[in-house]
């Protein structure tokens, strides 16, 4: 599958195996999904990341997280913002606030993927690749 929008690709995948309550998803490796994976990580929202490699194609497995015995997804919902056809850009002053903070958006700045959080602490700002809370 030639899917130009890796994120888009990411972000529906990940929203699929939470739906269906799965472990674990399949995502194909780019420095980009990369980059988003460490984010995601880093705030929580899933477990883990691993790179499995098959020959040529490399990809990710997303270890995602639930809570307690209902098995209910800590991710509620992932958001495209910017994409191929219309891109979204947002200077430090305007960096978006997802939810007045409960959530996170997921930039790229020109010192890598970022969530609104640090990009506002370093005070730069950058494409708004999308929304997570």
């Amino acid at each position: 599958m030639a899917a130009n929008d890796t994120i888009a690709d990411m972000l529906t995948r990940i929203r699929n195996a939470n739906l269906a309550r799965h472990q674990t998803v399949d995502i194909p490796s780019t420095k980009m999904t990369r980059s988003i994976a460490q984010v995601l990580k880093e705030e929580g929202f899933i477990a883990d990341f691993t790179e499995a490699d098959e020959g040529i194609a490399c990809h990710l497995v997303l270890t995602l997280k639930y809570r307690g015995k209902a098995r209910d997804p800590i991710i509620k919902n992932l958001k495209r913002v910017s994409r191929p056809g219309l891109r979204v850009y947002s200077n430090r002053k305007e960096l978006p606030r997802v939810l007045g903070g409960i959530g996170i958006a997921i930039i790229s700045t020109s010192s890598g993927i970022m969530t609104d959080r640090d990009a506002r602490r370093q005070g730069i700002g950058g494409e708004v690749l999308c929304y997570v809370w």
